[in-house]
């Protein structure tokens, strides 16, 4: 068992390690938001704010005006459901990986809409062309099968990986050849851009892609995502955000979030402050002897545990089990966030190292 000097982290409430959107939002963010608050502005997403926070997003993909239109909702799922739906006839469905987060986490949600999932088996949490080409291949009995019309992807992945500027270019050229639109949850790609593995400029991914959307929720923003959709799917687009219940009458909500994220680059430096959290424990269980179930790329850690270290663990910090294995162990996940305590991650890795020590793993 673990030396008697640890015992003394049993009085610290367990640190929460279990997503990056635990704590509220990052303190410019507060500030901002009550510095404009008693502005009066017009509703609906028309306020300068937004107006504003559009422009900026603008700035940092590279992209004008004419060839895109931005859009804020309040979630994830609201950005993943709205934006299928707006561009899919009844009888067209989404291709996705078996671990997306529409195919697992999501309740249904894109199926609600009556769209149909297939289903692809993910290679590194990723979508391959080999992968792609096969669900097309398998489901072109047309008119008794759904027709493929979208293929998501989310960068980074389920599992923290990243798409490269080669991965996703020729997921794009496969899209364009089979008239597939290619849609990329953008949940983490704060992280993803500011991954190392990462080779993609936001202009990149707005180049090979039909709609993206950049994640705030997950960024140090209260709540809030950006839609960021090509012109020719544009039209009408703002009537879907309507009747699916996410055109916030006080939408300057999320665009004064968005303004200063992006007004600098706060939005990229808490994702790399995510990331190097991240890399610090997984550098750590490395250096134990410690197997990484996925290689760290961005702010997750997937990690294979004795079933021991996991409890013992479980009493002072907060994560999930993510697979329990055939020989009895764990794979667990770790998430670190724009406001992960460095002090904490020291004190997490300290004692895994002590307890492997000890017990003489």
């Amino acid at each position: 068992m673990p030396s008697t000097s640890l015992r003394q982290d049993d009085a610290c409430p367990p640190y929460s390690l279990m997503d990056d959107y635990s704590e509220g939002a990052h303190p410019q963010i507060l500030e901002a938001l009550l510095r404009t608050n008693s502005t009066q502005q017009v509703t609906y997403g028309n306020d300068e704010y937004s107006i504003c926070a559009r422009q900026l997003l603008r700035n940092k993909i590279g992209c004008a005006e004419d060839e895109a239109d931005i859009f804020f909702v309040p979630s994830g799922t609201s950005a993943n459901l709205i934006s299928i739906a707006s561009c899919l006839r009844p009888y067209e469905a989404v291709i996705t990986l078996d671990s997306g987060h529409i195919a697992c986490k999501e309740a249904g949600a894109i199926e609600a809409t009556g769209h149909k999932l297939i289903l692809v088996p993910a290679v590194d949490g990723k979508m391959t062309p080999t992968n792609l080409q096969k669900a097309l291949q398998q489901n072109q009995f047309y008119p008794h099968m759904a027709k493929p019309r979208l293929l998501y992807i989310s960068n980074a992945s389920e599992t923290g990986t990243v798409y490269t500027k080669r991965e996703l270019s020729n997921l794009s050229a496969i899209c364009k050849q089979s008239n597939l639109l290619l849609f990329m949850d953008g949940a983490r790609i704060g992280t993803a851009i500011c991954s190392r593995k990462n080779d993609l400029t936001l202009r990149e991914i707005f180049d090979m892609t039909d709609i993206f959307w950049i994640g705030g929720t997950k960024a140090g923003a209260l709540m809030g995502e950006a839609i960021v959709v090509k012109k020719d799917l544009a039209d009408g687009f703002v009537f879907h955000l309507k009747q699916h219940g996410a055109l916030l009458a006080k939408g300057r909500i999320l665009g004064v979030q968005f303004m200063e994220l992006f007004r600098s680059d706060l939005f990229f430096t808490l994702a790399t402050h995510a990331n190097e959290m991240a890399q610090k424990i997984s550098t750590s269980f490395e250096e134990l002897g410690y197997r990484l179930a996925a290689e760290t790329e961005t702010n997750q850690v997937f990690v294979i545990l004795p079933q021991q270290l996991v409890r013992s663990l479980q009493d002072r910090f907060r994560f999930y089990v993510w697979e329990q294995l055939d020989n009895g162990d764990s794979v667990i996940r770790l998430v670190t966030s724009w406001a992960t305590d460095e002090q904490e991650i020291d004190r997490f890795n300290a004692w895994v190292q002590q307890w492997t020590v000890a017990t003489n793993i």
